[in-house]
């Protein structure tokens, strides 16, 4: 089993190895793991029996790792580790990839056995509770290792989180898969990557080919203990978050309210990062003021004007403004592509992507009504400058309405979640952030009745 699934990998001249693990939830992959990557892909299309299956879509991923030897040393071999998620070929196991981390096809007839019985009972509380139950035992069987041997099953692992049922289908995801195999193998893990193959999943944004960052509701409550006994990379973006905020400005102040430039790179609200964020600043700067402050949010990845209120009744006569539409906000993006029409209106409802948060997706059956007017501004070199006014405001709106094939078809330039990634050779210097900025907003003050115009050009 060890031997069919190490795929040996050379360094390759002038290639050093990174000094700790990958941080999974947000990485630029490392040139061992392309390389690892590059040779699955390659070994992929030459099965023509699974075209068909990836052609729809599977996530592929790879672990580059490195023998121990005595004494806790490291060899000076490197070998990488396949992994798929789910199924393939309708099998968890393949030959040449690791293994899940829990067989349910190989564990025997008592799931198999107690699922058929439930299936024939009546609906009420007792199948409800006899469902439920062996569903925690399937939970139960899956137990994670990490790099300091410890182990914990789903349960345990998500007793410790807000959501403490697992959601279907965690620990089957590659990260967890090929850890797993390489802490039972006592092997190094080196770095990792994840990356896409076929068609975007229905509402969702993917693209052929990208690598993508392990998710946030299955993935990683699972890889915060796995990882536990590594050295892994810092969160790659905290000390840009800190350097940041540091250009943030005040635009506009009164008694009532104020209105701050955000800078792209900045949170807005205080994240689960050691970064300041723009509530945690005015917090600091303006410590007797009381009540919600945050009328309003940008992304980390946007810049532009966010308006601050000062106590909650000012608080609440904004958001109602929001509420009725009455607040106008122009944004103003750069989209990797031509968009056709010189005007018009997007319409398409979206949701959370509960799997993969923070990722929206649309959703027609359950998401919430979010719509935007555009105007185009130039077209130029396959790029377009626009004008957004967001009527409605939902998470990460302009960015899935521009990236979606239902909406516009371009996605923002510089964007991480939903756009594919460049190479380096075809960036200009601003293309390593997102390129979307509010510019401007017009709104009533609550107190003089006075219309406010802010704006912040490019």
């Amino acid at each position: 089993m060890l031997n069919d699934c190490l795929h040996p990998l050379d360094m390759g001249e002038g290639t050093i190895l990174p000094p700790r693990f990958t941080y999974p939830f947000l990485y630029t992959p490392h040139p061992l793991s392309i390389k690892a990557s590059e040779e699955l892909k390659t070994y992929l299309r030459g099965k023509q029996e699974w075209q068909e299956e990836i052609s729809r879509g599977k996530m592929f991923g790879v672990l580059v790792v490195q023998d121990y030897l005595s004494a806790g040393q490291r060899g000076s071999a490197l070998h990488a580790l396949w992994a798929f998620s789910g199924l393939l070929d309708r099998n968890n196991t393949q030959p040449g990839f690791v293994p899940p981390v829990f067989d349910l096809q190989q564990s025997g007839d008592y799931y198999e056995q107690e699922d058929a019985i439930i299936s024939q009972m009546p609906e009420g509380e007792e199948k409800s509770n006899r469902s439920r139950a062996l569903q925690l035992w399937l939970f139960r069987q899956f137990n994670f290792l990490n790099a300091h041997g410890q182990s914990m099953n789903l349960c345990e692992i998500f007793d410790k989180e807000t959501c403490r049922i697992p959601p279907s289908g965690a620990g089957e995801c590659c990260a967890p898969k090929l850890l797993q195999f390489a802490y039972q193998h006592h092997l190094h893990p080196v770095c990792i990557a994840e990356f896409w193959l076929g068609a975007s999943p229905k509402g969702e944004i993917r693209y052929e080919g990208e690598y993508y960052p392990a998710c946030q509701s299955k993935c990683k409550p699972i890889l915060k203990h796995m990882l536990q006994g590594l050295e892994v990379d810092e969160h790659p973006l905290v000390p840009m978050m800190r350097k940041k905020a540091k250009e943030m400005r005040i635009i506009y102040n009164d008694d009532y309210l104020l209105a701050v430039f955000k800078p792209s790179g900045m949170l807005a609200v205080r994240g689960n990062v050691d970064a300041p964020s723009v509530e945690s600043i005015i917090q600091e700067t303006y410590p007797d003021v009381n009540g919600p402050l945050i009328v309003h949010r940008l992304d980390m990845d946007t810049s532009g004007i966010m308006i601050i209120a000062k106590n909650k009744d000012i608080h609440k006569a904004l958001q109602t403004q929001f509420f009725k539409h009455e607040i106008r906000k122009r944004y103003i993006a750069l989209l990797d592509g031509i968009v056709k029409n010189d005007k018009g209106t997007i319409s398409l409802p979206l949701s959370p992507n509960a799997l993969d948060r923070p990722r929206q997706m649309v959703n027609h059956e359950y998401g919430k009504e979010a719509i935007t007017a555009y105007e185009v501004l130039e077209r130029k070199n396959g790029r377009t400058l626009i004008a957004f006014y967001p009527l409605t405001g939902r998470t990460h709106q302009l960015r899935v309405h521009a990236a979606s094939d239902e909406g516009l078809g371009c996605p923002i330039v510089g964007d991480r979640l939903y756009a594919p990634s460049v190479h380096s050779s075809q960036l200009t210097p601003h293309d390593s952030r997102l390129m979307l900025h509010a510019e401007s907003i017009d709104f009533t003050h609550p107190i003089t009745d006075e219309h406010i115009h802010l704006e912040v050009p490019l």
